[in-house]
């Protein structure tokens, strides 16, 4: 069999696995919570309907229990279930708790749960020694009891799909969270995926009891379809939870990647424990926190050695066509050098109330003085026009 061939079914099972992995630290911690249970069953069962519906694994249980099709009842019932829990679960999300919504999903589980038992009974009943692999549902399309075990699950299937496209439509315009609403709308087109599946299904079926051959839409056109309804639903689990960690994580870490110019100007002035060294795989976010907090130790060590007079007349020295915040950057770079400088050389000026506005100014304007920073070349020379009391308008003309 071709290795190859199975690679479509490892997309949606991968993803459907990561989706569960992301809800695992908050199952850990909330697993009391019932809409996390059902939401870890609910990507649990859909990833084992594509563990077992991998054509290889479906002969490796025909091989294991020595019963041939034994992966239809399993399959099925694992998809039966995660219809069941997806019904549940927008039914969650959607309404507030109540009596009458724990009682609506309750008779969902009762009635799916039938539908499981039915499926185990109808396998158990039916006669079918040829395993298949491809085309179970149209080769015993006429067969005694194997015929109602397909109609079950896919009538079961088609029903859940249905419902939870129309509740997830109606619940649309009410999502106000962007996140919530894109894994809302991947989920919408994950369900009408299955649709188009079911009636790619019926329709061969159909066709069989009719005599005609229509199995190309059996096994041909409507795989990609379950396929790609797994892959949908896992990304509409996905993205409301990994979209806004996502977008904190480049946000820090374009602060981080800000702030890095100075912190190496300023890494040498302060002892504190901001400084401990932290690992490779040390969060970002706690990373950001150890960074800003040694700037901000850095300044208050620094704020003695501020110059009022090298400030204003740094501000001075910078043209005015300048963006206030590359203003606000360049001097404080200006006055941050030179207050290292003092620093080290060991003559701090005294720290006053003039100095420790400065100090808050500069806490203020840290990415932009860091930014600054950069162009260090710009901030020598605006330095030491500042000192011999020049602007560079003076000095261009």
């Amino acid at each position: 069999m071709n290795p190859h061939f199975h690679i479509p079914y490892a997309v949606p099972t991968v993803l459907l696995a990561l989706a569960l992995v992301l809800k695992a630290p908050t199952f850990v911690r909330a697993w009391r919570d019932s809409d996390i249970r059902a939401t870890i069953l609910l990507l649990g069962c859909a990833t084992a309907v594509f563990v077992v519906i991998t054509p290889v694994n479906i002969e490796r249980l025909n091989e294991i229990t020595g019963v041939p099709n034994i992966a239809s009842p399993v399959a099925y019932s694992f998809l039966t279930a995660s219809g069941a829990m997806g019904l549940t679960m927008i039914m969650r999300w959607r309404e507030e708790p109540s009596p009458r919504r724990d009682a609506r999903m309750l008779w969902v589980y009762g009635i799916y749960a039938g539908i499981v038992v039915a499926l185990w009974v109808t396998f158990l009943l039916a006669h079918m020694p040829e395993p298949r692999i491809y085309d179970l549902d149209t080769y015993y399309a006429g067969t005694p009891w194997i015929r109602e075990h397909i109609l079950l699950y896919l009538l079961a299937h088609m029903a859940s799909s249905l419902v939870a496209a129309s509740m997830l439509w109606k619940w649309f315009p009410e999502v106000a969270n962007r996140w919530l609403k894109s894994g809302v709308v991947c989920l919408q087109l994950g369900y009408a995926s299955g649709l188009v599946y079911d009636g790619a299904k019926l329709a061969a079926i159909g066709a069989r009891w009719a005599g005609h051959d229509w199995d190309g839409l059996s096994t041909q056109a409507a795989p990609p379809f379950a396929l790609l309804q797994g892959i949908l639903i896992a990304i509409g689990f996905i993205v409301p939870q990994a979209g806004p960690f996502l977008q904190k994580w480049l946000r820090d870490w374009r602060e981080y990647r800000r702030l890095l110019p100075l912190w190496r100007a300023v890494r040498g002035v302060s002892a504190s424990a901001a400084r401990a060294r932290f690992g490779l795989w040390t969060p970002l976010d706690l990373r950001l926190v150890q960074r800003q907090q040694h700037i901000h130790d850095a300044v208050r060590v620094l704020s003695p050695c501020f110059d009022q007079e090298l400030c204003q007349s740094a501000l001075d020295a910078i043209p005015a066509t300048y963006p206030e915040a590359k203003r606000q950057g360049l001097v404080g770079a200006v006055t941050l050098r030179a207050a290292i400088d003092s620093h080290l050389s060991g003559a701090p000026h005294g720290e006053s109330p003039a100095t420790r506005l400065l100090a808050n100014d500069i806490h203020e304007h840290m990415g932009d003085i860091s930014q600054a920073m950069r162009h260090q070349r710009l901030v020598d020379s605006i330095r030491r026009r500042a000192t011999t009391t020049e602007s560079l308008d003076t000095h261009a003309s």
